[in-house]
């Protein structure tokens, strides 16, 4: 499996997310509609690793330490494995909050230091931006990366690094066919120009991008991704998957192996979700497909036909 660039490293053109990974608040139960733990997912985390799938994600607000735990038992046996987390900033929280945050997640997570530390939304950009630099001059984040910002948010974040001799390393933002608000307002050109590595997290848009549910079988009720995705929706991007399923034909692919390649193609590194062997068998693939331009152009059009917006709540 080729490699990209993130920073002075070289790490997978996938990256693999755990938001479904344990239960609780902000959990797989909560949001996807299943409960998984470590014996369901030790066997996919192995078999990531074995195909070269050796970056994983998670944040301290996925089940509240759920996810990390998971992901922290199933590296014990390994050494050479990247760890993205993340700091989840909200309400009124003291200065020391990251710090405490962090050393939580490294005792879950059982590793001494962080590949990729990520402040996980824009709130309060200054103060927890000058904490994340103390970190890195801890020795204890190798890269710090922001997420959910949008660019003039990214350029300060950046800006204040840049006081500490800190080069900011990683964005990670919601994009995809379906969502590309991050191209339209310039963050992957900015980004491209200097030298920040793009993450595209919800490519498959929870599932709705791989032909798996359609309005005719939709997501199970009560969960967050049946909300955002009910019927109707799924009814208005039927064209699109058809368009999908068409290109991949071509490949002798599957659908959401187009949408992870579209995403590769548009030069960032797609953060998959995986709770299933099958699913990084189909993820480890997707970088050996290149779309032509013609290809890459009609699932763009075919997007837009849709008229949907997947824009998250979460998301200003």
């Amino acid at each position: 499996m080729r490699t990209v660039e993130l920073g002075n490293d070289r790490i997978p053109p996938i990256a693999i997310g755990t938001w479904s990974w344990g239960t609780g608040i902000n959990g797989g139960d909560k949001v996807f509609g299943n409960s998984y733990g470590f014996d369901e997912l030790y066997p996919v985390f192995k078999n990531g690793v074995e195909k070269g799938l050796t970056l994983w994600d998670t944040a301290a607000v996925y089940g509240m330490g759920a996810s990390e735990t998971i992901l922290g038992k199933c590296i014990e046996q390994y050494k050479n494995i990247d760890v993205s987390t993340k700091f989840t900033p909200f309400g009124i929280q003291n200065k020391k909050e990251m710090i405490k945050s962090f050393n939580k997640s490294i005792d879950r997570l059982n590793r001494e230091s962080i590949t990729i530390y990520w402040i996980h939304n824009a709130s309060n950009i200054e103060k927890w931006t000058k904490q994340a630099a103390q970190l890195f001059k801890s020795g204890k984040v190798k890269h710090i990366g922001v997420s959910n910002h949008n660019l003039k948010q990214v350029q300060q974040a950046s800006g204040i690094l840049e006081s500490y001799g800190i080069h900011l390393d990683a964005v990670q933002n919601h994009y995809s066919l379906l969502y590309r608000k991050s191209e339209e307002e310039g963050i992957l050109d900015w980004c491209k120009r200097n030298h920040t590595c793009f993450f595209s997290y919800m490519v498959l848009e929870q599932g709705t991008l791989t032909g798996k549910y359609n309005a005719i079988n939709p997501f199970n009720s009560g969960t967050r991704r049946s909300d955002a995705y009910p019927a109707e929706v799924l009814k208005k991007i039927e064209p699109l998957v058809s368009c999908m399923q068409d290109i991949a034909k071509n490949y002798n692919a599957d659908v959401s192996q187009i949408a992870i390649a579209w995403a590769i193609k548009k030069g960032t590194v797609p953060l998959v979700g995986a709770t299933k062997v099958y699913q990084i068998e189909s993820i480890s693939k997707a970088d050996e497909i290149n779309l032509t331009k013609e290809e890459m152009e009609l699932l763009e059009q075919e997007a837009k036909k849709t008229g949907i917006n997947t824009k998250a709540g979460w998301e200003r």
